[in-house]
């Protein structure tokens, strides 16, 4: 029989009886296995059986004796757990994983920014080919009818061939019925084409959703005026599309708008900031917060105009406990770049953050401390009226609207605050998942696990005696008294039973 080490046994101890994912480690910290499960505590305590460790071939076996600690991850239910095992697989590639390397169980649609007029099909394979790809997406109906409805509302074509002409508009009523563009008979410019392309990811992601209140408002209308058969229909679309736009994105999805255009915008960059090239490696910074808390900044890259996921990063924000904007920006640029004149640490040729003249001086400022040479180019783009703030400038520039360079530096701007706004979001998520409980000294996840097991929730746990709670497995007197004041502390048993109801 094998020897657990005394973390893993901990662990083990501490699993919740939830839907979730698993992650085990070796010695080294390296991911060597992931897993999902519907009950965490029964599915992971079995690797560690005896009689497991009989039945087992060769290959569990040696997981088994590899591992030296067990983390996890709760999620809702067996879908999202699902979604989230194929993810972590994906992107730590453990030993002794072999299924889900090409996300076989779930729908994506897939379009190709460089093809002549690009379309959307729905795939359940992720290719290494240049295109873009949404999902996995839980519900196959629902990655359907999001695909039917962009194709509907943005004018998208979805006949087969790939340069479609006159010849096949002859037999066709799509620009009728679907109202599609027509670029098989000149009904739209390739570039108009792409823009329509371009706003339906946009909305695929999350990023447009009064088009999504749209629906739910034609909805309600119809409704009203007695038209109920449509209603239905629209409540159903509604449903599903609701669905799709609020799951998380699993990976940053570039917005669609052609290589030919971000080379161009690089180009048209160097000309109106003055630089030495057109800027092949561009960072871009954001922050979120909410009144200073939980405050984040993203860093998102894009090479020769295009995202490069795999250079993104998070930084949680240390030094800054107010709102500051600025501090929190300099921050996140000091950390950055404090090593970027180690080898293979390349820093980029341009340097884009979110706001104004304010936050320009604060990145510049933490840039001059780190004793960086060269020192990259900082801009500021400014939200309100897409103004360009850059050193040395007394005036502002105001790129042409439409223009190359002021897409390319939008399309870094609106992937930087999605990127930040997703993580200061998950981290609020956890933090209001956190019980009132978790503020109790002494109070850890195996006794928190006894108490709400033995009075069922927070509420009847405010109504309980010390008495009532010292006779828990590993309580006493003094953690029972601990226990009952810290939840009078808080304003007696309504209050507290009240937030962990909202909650």
């Amino acid at each position: 029989m094998f020897r657990l080490s005394e973390k893993v046994q901990a662990k083990l101890r501490d699993l919740p009886d939830k839907p979730g994912c698993y992650l085990m480690r070796d010695r080294r910290g390296k991911i060597v296995y992931v897993g999902k499960a519907v009950s965490l505590r029964k599915r992971v305590q079995s690797y560690f059986r005896e009689g497991t460790w009989r039945k087992s071939d060769p290959k569990l076996r040696g997981l088994v004796r590899s591992v030296e600690d067990v983390e996890w991850i709760v999620l809702r239910n067996e879908a999202e757990a699902l979604l989230t095992e194929s993810r972590l697989i994906k992107e730590y590639k453990p030993r002794y994983n072999i299924d889900f390397r090409d996300d076989k169980r779930f729908l994506m649609l897939r379009i190709h920014p460089s093809d002549p007029w690009p379309m959307f099909k729905a795939v359940r394979f992720r290719r290494d080919d240049g295109a873009v790809y949404l999902g996995p997406y839980v519900s196959s109906a629902a990655t359907r009818a999001a695909m039917d409805f962009v194709e509907k509302k943005f004018g998208l074509r979805k006949c087969p061939p790939r340069i479609p002409g006159p010849a096949d508009h002859k037999h066709c009523i799509n620009d009728i019925v679907r109202f599609c563009s027509a670029p098989c008979i000149g009904g739209t410019s390739r570039e108009d084409y792409l823009r329509r392309v371009g706003d339906a990811c946009a909305f695929l992601r999350g990023e447009r959703p009064a088009l999504l209140e749209s629906v739910k408002a034609a909805m309600q209308s119809a409704a009203q005026e007695g038209r109920y058969e449509e209603a239905a229909h629209l409540r159903d679309t509604w449903l599903m599309l609701r669905e799709i736009v609020h799951q998380r994105a699993r990976e940053a999805l570039p917005v669609v708008g052609g290589e030919q255009d971000a080379l161009a915008g690089m180009r048209e960059l160097q000309s109106v900031l003055g630089l030495p090239a057109a800027p092949a490696m561009i960072e871009c910074y954001d922050i979120s917060n909410i009144s200073g808390t939980l405050a984040v900044a993203s860093l998102v890259c894009m090479v020769q105009g295009r995202p490069a996921p795999s250079r993104y990063r998070h930084f949680r924000i240390r030094t800054i406990q107010q709102a500051d904007d600025p501090g929190m920006m300099a921050e996140a640029i000091r950390r950055r770049f404090r090593r970027a004149g180690e080898p293979g640490r390349e820093a980029p040729e341009l340097v884009i953050v979110d706001g104004g003249i304010s936050q320009l001086n604060a990145a510049l400022g933490a840039l001059l401390e780190t004793g960086l040479s060269p020192v990259p180019v900082v801009i500021g783009l400014a939200k309100r009226f897409e103004e360009v703030y850059m050193a040395g400038r007394r005036e502002p520039i105001r790129l042409p609207s439409g223009s190359s360079a002021l897409r390319l530096l939008q399309r870094a701007r609106d992937e930087a605050h999605r990127f930040a706004l997703g993580h200061h979001r998950r981290l609020r998520a956890r933090r209001i998942r956190e019980s009132v409980l978790d503020d109790i000294p002494g109070i850890g996840a195996t006794r928190k696990a006894e108490l709400l097991r033995r009075f069922g929730s927070v509420q009847r746990l405010c109504r309980a005696t010390a008495a009532e709670i010292a006779a828990v497995p590993g309580f006493g007197p003094r953690i029972a008294d601990s226990v009952v004041g810290a939840l009078q502390g808080r304003g007696g048993g309504r209050e507290a039973a009240g937030r962990e109801a909202a909650k």
